[in-house]
Formats: structure tokens, sequence, C-alpha cells
């Protein structure tokens, strides 16, 4: 959804809502995140290049010192050719499809919470979000794959591109994610949703790449 996913001058994303040190907070993320960097073979700086941060922030979300949110979570799955769900400590393949409401405890990162309602391992990643009011800023993503939404309840402003739309309860949104998207709570009490996103291009049969 997006990084808060910073750096000289202070940079936006490293002052999102939800505070740098959220103490309860994915535990096995972060030694997560610097064994993977590691094992792609690349350094800190280029890691955070990639992933749209300041080497100091990818540094404090590797020793625990910062919370990814699910944009910084989706960002670093891709460039680490992993999931979300592997990150949050999914780490083999589901082989009941059936998921038990209540069988897996909820995970909390940058004011978001995240209920895990896919299998991992999958390239079509499911969330069950509570995003907070104001979440993300001005924080804008672009990256590869498709992302689809579904409101529970609150309203959700989505921007894709030069366009906003605020979505309430049934509403639902399906888009390209190389569009410039933003999601935010749009009422103070926050928004619950249903995320799914892919980690593969959409084919575009209207202009096709050679």
């Amino acid at each position: 959804m997006q990084s808060p996913p910073g750096g000289h001058p202070p940079d936006p994303r490293s002052t999102a809502p939800g505070g740098p040190e959220a103490p309860e907070s994915l535990p096995d993320v972060a030694p997560r995140l610097r064994d993977l960097r590691r094992r792609r073979g690349l350094t800190l700086e280029a890691a955070a290049h990639r992933a749209g941060l300041s080497p100091a922030h990818l540094s404090r979300l590797e020793t625990g010192r910062r919370q990814p949110s699910l944009p910084m979570l989706l960002g670093l799955a891709r460039i680490y050719g992993t999931t979300v769900s592997e990150l949050l400590g999914e780490s083999s393949p589901e082989h009941d499809p059936v998921i038990r409401a209540g069988s897996r405890e909820p995970s909390q990162a940058d004011g978001w919470t995240y209920h895990q309602v896919g299998g991992a391992g999958r390239a079509m990643q499911s969330l069950r979000l509570i995003v907070p009011y104001g979440a993300q800023g001005e924080l804008v993503r672009q990256h590869p794959g498709e992302e689809w939404l579904y409101v529970l309840d609150g309203r959700v402003r989505l921007s894709l591109g030069d366009t906003a739309h605020e979505l309430g309860p049934g509403d639902s949104a399906h888009y390209d994610s190389l569009t410039p998207h933003r999601i935010t709570a749009a009422t103070r009490d926050g928004a619950e949703m249903i995320f799914v996103h892919t980690l593969l291009q959409s084919p575009d049969i209207f202009h096709p790449h050679f």
C-alpha cells in the first residue's frame, strides 16, 4: 500500500504516523530483512536505493529501530525475491487451502495491522488490513504488479496518477501498480479492507512490450 516506506534533510518517509519505535511490532522482521539482503549480495546502499529509502532508514529497519509499513514490505519483498507473507514469518507454503478464522495472530507495524488471509509462497498475496487515519502521508508508490482492494469498514482514499477516489464499504478497486498510487484512510477512525497484490506485471494488451 505504501513506503513509508530517510536522510538529509529529513525524509518524510521516516516521519510517518505510527512512531519510529513501535515496540511490539514484527519482532523477527528486522533480522530477516538483513539476512535476505546479504543473501542477495546487496550492499545496504544498493538495496536502499532500489527501495527508495536512505541507507540510514534501511539500517534502522534492519536493526528494529524502525518498523516497516506495508508499502515498505511490498518493495523490499520484490527486491529480495520473496513475498510479504514470508517477511511476516509465513515461511512455508500452505498445503491446506482453507485458512480458519483466528488461526493466525495479526502483526502490527507503523500503525498498520496485518491479518494473513492467504497462503504463503504464492504469486498472489492476500491481507486483511486495518489502516490508521493519516498513514503514509504524501508517499506515492509505483512498481510492477497488480493490486486489488475491497473496503470493509470506514473510508479509503485511493490516488491513482492524478485522480483521487474515495471508497466506502462495499467499494473495490483493481489497478496496475505501475500507475503511481497512494492509499490512505479517509476517516478518523481508520479503515479496514481486504488487500490483494501480485508479484507480476500485468499484461498490457493495448501496448505490448517486445
